[in-house]
């Protein structure tokens, strides 16, 4: 990657108390050309239930946006969205929800050419503010595809602070997998001739240390919710620059798609499964895992494969599926041979909180 690459940038990052309430304001300061351009608001059936006099509420200020509620976060369902959008000479695209609905909305704005603003309910992973959108394809295969990162980010910390904990633990997981991610990128670079940008290695470390040495453990503090909404776009902004997922997704996220792809049934987010796939990965760098460890127990971030629904072959079949689930992406495991009794050894130590 040469340092002439254009890359895109947020022209907003807001992060503010009842920011859902005056979207409107937020979007004038910044972006005041798209007031009333025609918009449309993209959710899910179940949010708009739930934040109805929001939802509502937004829909008003940008001039009576049509709500649509989409029924699958699929590749499909992005291009029904982006066909509408175009047609009917829509500019604006605004996305309000969880990662779901944020990569829906996200991707066919990036087919429509629209403007896209991000809303998210939830801090559940770095997918808000990156250049990708993992979609379904045909059943519940699933695929990451590029796309444009978010014109505005509009982050309500009433919203955040009522979200489940489990989804603001789920983004906690996916900001630590930095600290495998990067010494698997720094790895990869130094096995090949592609090299590591230093700005974007900068930036993902920054979000890592950010929420990994922030004295606010309270995760429903405002001053919390600030500093992993930044983080998370930190992440997004770093894979932006590089080019690649590279700064954020390492050994630890290979061993997370190796469930989402032969085990569905197992019952566990996105950024959990990361968090899950961390311990392992540090171990298999020789990296010092007791930080992480006192990390996720401060908290309350539960590292025993077994609360998952995960059993110890499972765990071990995982780590040997992980190696082949992207081809081409070079970790720490294409350095180390599958040793089943490390693995187990390791199961055991992570089922007793090590």
């Amino acid at each position: 990657m040469n340092q002439h690459t254009r890359f895109n940038l947020p022209i907003c990052l807001a992060v503010e108390e009842d920011a859902f309430f005056h979207s409107d304001d937020i979007v004038k300061r910044y972006i005041p050309d798209i007031i009333g351009q025609k918009a449309i608001v993209v959710s899910e059936e179940f949010l708009i239930g739930i934040y109805k006099e929001k939802i509502t509420d937004i829909s008003r200020d940008f001039g009576n946006a049509e709500i649509v509620s989409m029924n699958s976060a699929s590749f499909d369902e992005a291009v029904a969205i982006a066909k509408k959008v175009c047609i009917e000479d829509i500019k604006v695209i605004i996305g309000i929800g969880g990662g779901r609905v944020l990569d829906t909305a996200k991707y066919a704005a990036h087919i429509s050419k629209a403007v896209y603003i991000c809303m998210p309910t939830s801090l559940s992973n770095d997918s808000l503010a990156s250049p990708f959108s993992v979609l379904e394809t045909y059943g519940k295969a699933r695929k990451t595809f590029a796309c444009k990162i978010p014109t505005a980010i509009i982050v309500d910390t009433n919203m955040i602070i009522n979200a489940p904990v489990g989804q603001t633990l789920s983004g906690i997981g996916d900001t630590i997998a930095k600290h495998t991610a990067l010494y698997d990128w720094k790895l990869s670079a130094s096995k090949t001739s592609s090299q590591v940008d230093d700005f974007a290695y900068a930036l993902s470390r920054m979000s890592f240390d950010s929420v990994y040495h922030c004295d606010q453990q309270d995760m429903k503090s405002r001053v919390f919710i600030r500093i992993l909404s930044r983080a998370l776009v930190m992440g997004g902004l770093a894979m932006e620059i590089a080019g690649s997922s590279r700064p954020c997704s390492g050994s630890e996220h290979l061993f997370a798609h190796a469930i989402e792809e032969y085990y569905p049934d197992i019952k566990i987010s996105h950024g959990l499964a990361v968090a899950l796939g961390t311990i392992p990965a540090c171990i298999f760098q020789r990296q010092d895992i007791d930080g992480l460890l006192s990390f996720f127990k401060a908290h309350g971030l539960d590292v025993d494969p077994a609360s998952y629904g995960i059993t110890k072959d499972m765990f071990a079949d995982m780590w040997e599926k992980a190696r082949t689930v992207r081809t081409g992406r070079i970790t720490v495991l294409d350095e180390i041979k599958h040793d089943r009794v490390q693995l187990d050894e390791i199961y055991s130590r992570m089922a007793e909180g090590i």
